[in-house]
């Protein structure tokens, strides 16, 4: 079997929470070597935070399963000036550092792209922060729930209409596919390097990734469009993509584009051959002008039969549509497991998901379990060249703990 893509790639991940650790978690699924340095005490906060109320309970700890799979651990404290001094040490062994450290911390720590840019000029340099690196707000925390979700623009229009309020999203929503734009950026440097010999600082923020996302609507905004509000269901302009119940209390979305072709085959398909004569759905001006009506009968029609029974009906007629599928099915979903979406983590027994993109005869590294914190303090030490008396000292001074 050849060597992973990333074999030979030495990462550091001296970040905390998501979308910083989880670009480094998808270089680790190539086969990189990554290191995930956290503070001793507390360490990453992502360690505890599934276990508060309200969140799903498991005796697995499984957001830092899927994030920080593929890494090895050390505690390092940063603060210290014995610990700063590994960092260096480490740094100047490695290819890529990740960090997601308020600006005003990693100037006080010295751990900005400029405190190592002229020492180690091939380092390249991943920066992840909230709202960007220039501005009043550049020091400003955030999540992905305030910046990606809220900032952008889509908390407001993914509602359900506009009297009701703003939809919250789910914990790492934002941050996952912000993580995959701190990766794309990575690779870009890392190939630019292979080209030129020079590191780069490379900077992703959860507000530009949520802005990308909802790029439809803030481009329409910049053009001069009055974007408006998404009205009541009753009042749509366009029943073949709307969302419909079934007989059991499932969901399901249309989402007929085609409609010179899809049109007679929905009604086909609902069991209503006689609306393509009506005068009111006749073609797509009329459709939309009593989208109102259309979407009361079709209500009526779905609310005949189960979800079960809808799905073949309207895929045999090629209806493009989709389900509201629930977390519980999409964790045993059998596309997925087809597709290679989830794959098994470990000898444990359990599966995870994968990173969303595969390279033709380029495998993915079997997936290991996360670390604990600091769980491979004393072997990488080692690795980086300290003695065993060395290694003792660090503990004694604080400057390092864990295994």
């Amino acid at each position: 079997m050849p060597e992973p893509l990333f074999a030979g790639l030495k990462v550091i991940d001296c970040a905390t929470y998501i979308a910083a650790p989880t670009a480094a978690t998808v270089l680790a699924d190539y086969g990189a070597d990554v290191i995930k340095i956290e503070a001793p005490g507390e360490g990453d906060p992502w360690h505890n935070l599934y276990t508060r109320p309200g969140l799903p309970q498991s005796p697995h700890n499984y957001p830092w399963l899927v994030d920080n799979r593929n890494k090895r651990g050390i505690a390092l404290d940063l603060k210290h000036p014995d610990g700063r001094a590994v960092l260096d040490r480490l740094v100047s062994q490695c290819d890529v550092f990740i960090t997601n450290i308020p600006l005003p911390a990693r100037e006080r720590l010295g751990i900005r792209y400029a405190d190592f840019a002229a020492t180690y000029p091939r380092l390249i340099y991943g920066s992840m922060t909230a709202y960007g690196e220039e501005g009043p707000e550049s020091g400003k925390t955030g999540f992905d729930i305030t910046a990606y979700w809220g900032r952008s623009g889509l908390m407001d229009q993914v509602r359900a209409d506009a009297s009701v309020m703003p939809a919250r999203s789910v914990a790492g929503q934002g941050d996952h596919p912000t993580a995959m734009a701190l990766y794309s950026g990575i690779v870009t440097a890392l190939w630019r390097r292979d080209r030129t010999g020079q590191g780069a600082e490379v900077r992703a923020n959860l507000l530009a990734s949520g802005m990308w996302a909802n790029a439809f609507l803030v481009q329409a905004a910049l053009c001069g469009a009055a974007i408006p509000t998404r009205p009541p269901r009753e009042h749509t302009t366009h029943a073949l993509g709307g969302t419909y119940r079934t007989a059991d209390g499932r969901w399901l979305m249309l989402a007929l584009t085609s409609e010179a072709r899809q049109w007679p085959a929905l009604a086909e398909a609902v069991g209503r051959p006689d609306l393509l004569s009506d005068p009111r759905f006749t073609d797509v001006a009329t459709r939309r002008q009593n989208a109102g009506s259309l979407l009361h009968i079709l209500d009526t029609a779905f609310a005949e039969r189960s979800l079960a029974e809808w799905r073949p009906l309207l895929d045999a007629r090629g209806l493009t549509f989709g389900i509201v599928g629930t977390v519980e099915e999409v964790a045993t979903d059998p596309q997925a497991l087809a597709a290679g979406i989830l794959r098994p983590l470990a000898d444990t027994g359990l599966m995870t998901i994968d990173s969303p993109f595969t390279i033709t005869d380029e495998a993915k590294v079997p997936i290991t379990v996360a670390p604990g914190q600091g769980e491979h303090t004393t072997a990488l030490l080692r690795e980086a060249g300290y003695s065993e008396a060395e290694i003792g000292a660090l503990r004694t001074a604080g400057a390092v703990s864990g295994q």
